[in-house]
């Protein structure tokens, strides 16, 4: 993974210790909180419905198990004992005191990590497949682009005032892993006819109150070509993208008025005019992030473990663990390991602080030290020997890590919701725990088979609704919390948008809904192999419309 320089280490701490001023400032009362909170928020800073809230950058989902000690012990010491890792491949901290704040982000400092660009109007962290540089299909390691992109866009002058947030994803695979085509910029890497490497490059992505999918606006970029691209689509959009309504401010926004083609043709007569400048990528220095990223010393093993399999036939619920939450690895004898943190009635994306302890230590034990965070707010241990699987299993069992339901209906994306955040219409967390205990039984979960549920407390979406197999809205009626549910969203190479079911729904009616939803599928689905996806591309939403509405009347308010 990436270390810092010198350079590196030296600003991070240096901007520790201004913002260490500007709170000292704030809590004298020499600042008032608008004048504070432009400064804030340069650093990741919050204030929400209960406290302030702090989030961390985890570039490309990376981290170290030291850098995982860090945040356990920054969760134990300066939160409730927890943090919440976030579709961004985040982690944040939900009740850091104001005066506190400075030393965190020291201890943060440590590790070579910061709160820098998590928020404002910049660009935000760069996210990639959480399988990077572990799977066999992969042009090339996204890993280390994202940290190009990554020294390229922090603190650039030119950027450090968009017309709103600007989030960029990167992919090396077909399989899209990132919800790439909903970022403002989603980049592919592939590559031409000619064997060269290089990026397709999508730009207009978005989910909020106006989703959109993000369309090619160039097949094909030079690697070396990469900066000077991502620079002249970053000027037009500065240039061109709205001010005055912050509704309308996204480049999703201006790619839809301008149509994909005449942003490109903008884009194009950019990048002509400084493709040869010092933006040009140099091999050298591709190269030197690159030996950062080099693979682990894996051993040689043989492809077939005997132990393993035998392991697998004689323990049925090991067997379904290594089912649902281990990827094939590019090296023989290797998994990656998916780490669920959506156990039984559980808040989506939370991990205590000895949680986080036991994970690093595992990290260690079986991985190389390495640790991946999921945009679907899980973690991953990317190259873990087969034959140490079940030793593992059964140690992230004794600490309630070993929930085995990734892909499936209870592995639900949830954005916090109203019991943390001021622009929340409705709860997210309570939902998503009533509906993870409907959903509890392994061998239903097995059946139901491969179904995303997401789920967003306000039309901000940071609960990825609009791209769930099954989506769910939290709206407000006259005070009162109530739930849209969307159909046939998908955030990966099918990208889809889902459409409204209908009205929407109580909050004790809401659990029962999904459920008919998904008890139609299953009698809808050709075969026990389609996907609730696929089934629901097929017959489309008025079977489902039918179920639900139609039994509404005979309906009963959840008994959890």
């Amino acid at each position: 993974m990436y270390r810092y320089d010198q350079f590196d280490a030296t600003f991070v701490r240096e901007r520790t210790e201004q913002f260490r001023g500007q709170v000292a400032r704030r809590l004298a009362g020499e600042l008032t909180e608008e004048e504070f909170r432009p400064l804030r928020l340069k650093n990741g800073l919050y204030l929400q419905l209960h406290a302030y809230m702090l989030r961390v950058a985890i570039p490309y989902g990376e981290l170290s198990s030291k850098q995982m000690r860090k945040l356990a012990f920054i969760a134990r010491r300066y939160d409730k004992g927890y943090g919440h890792f976030t579709t961004r491949q985040n982690i944040q901290y939900n009740w850091p005191r104001l005066d506190d704040v400075p030393d965190l982000l020291a201890h943060l400092a440590e590790v070579e990590m910061h709160a820098i660009q998590t928020s404002g109007n910049c660009i935000r962290n760069v996210t990639a497949d959480h399988l990077a540089g572990v799977i066999p299909d992969e042009v090339d390691d996204p890993r280390v682009w994202g940290e190009i992109i990554r020294q390229w866009s922090t603190l650039h002058p030119e950027f450090s005032y968009l017309p709103r947030k600007f989030k960029i994803a990167v992919i090396g695979t077909d399989t899209d892993r990132a919800a790439m085509r909903t970022h403002d910029i989603g980049l592919k890497i592939v590559r031409n006819d000619a064997g060269e490497m290089g990026f397709a490059f999508y730009t207009g992505g978005g989910q909020g109150r106006t989703p959109i999918i993000g369309p090619l606006v160039k097949g094909f970029v030079a690697k070396e070509d990469l900066l000077s691209y991502l620079d002249a689509t970053l000027r037009v959009y500065n240039m061109h993208g709205r001010r005055d309504n912050i509704y309308k401010a996204r480049i999703k926004i201006l790619v839809q008025s301008l149509g994909a083609e005449e942003f490109g043709r903008q884009v194009e007569e950019e990048w002509l005019r400084i493709k040869d400048t010092v933006l040009k990528l140099p091999e050298a220095e591709v190269a030197r992030i690159r030996s950062y990223f080099a693979p682990p010393a894996y051993e040689t093993l043989p492809a077939y473990i005997p132990e393993f399999e035998a392991k697998k036939k004689a323990d049925a619920d090991f067997g379904r663990w290594v089912r649902a939450n281990t990827d094939v690895h590019k090296v023989d004898g290797y998994t990656a390991v998916s780490i669920s943190l959506k156990p039984v009635g559980a808040a989506p994306g939370d991990a205590t602080a000895d949680q986080m302890d036991v994970m690093a230590d595992l990290s260690d034990a079986y991985s190389f030290g390495e640790i991946r965070v999921t945009h679907r707010q899980n973690i991953v241990l990317p190259n873990v020997r087969k034959q140490d699987l079940f030793d593992l299993w059964t140690k992230l069992k004794a600490v309630g890590l070993a929930e085995p339901n990734i892909g499936f209906v209870s592995d639900i994306i949830a954005c916090p919701g109203l019991d943390y955040c001021n622009l929340a219409n409705a709860r997210s967390i309570p939902v998503a725990q009533r509906l993870s205990r409907r959903f509890s039984d392994p061998k239903r979960l097995s059946d139901i088979g491969e179904l995303r549920l997401n789920i967003s407390g306000c039309i901000n979406a940071c609960g990825h609704h609009h791209v769930g197999h099954i989506g769910i809205l939290g709206v407000d009626k006259k005070g009162e919390e109530f739930y849209q549910v969307t159909l046939g969203g998908s955030s990966a190479e099918d990208i889809s948008i889902g459409k409204i079911l209908g009205p929407a729904f109580s909050y004790d009616q809401i659990t029962d809904a999904i459920e008919t939803v998904i008890d139609t599928y299953i009698d809808l689905r050709s075969e026990p192999s389609e996907r609730f996806i696929d089934t629901y591309r097929r017959v489309g939403i008025e079977p489902f419309k039918e179920k639900v509405y139609g039994s509404s009347k005979e309906r009963r308010p959840a008994a959890e």
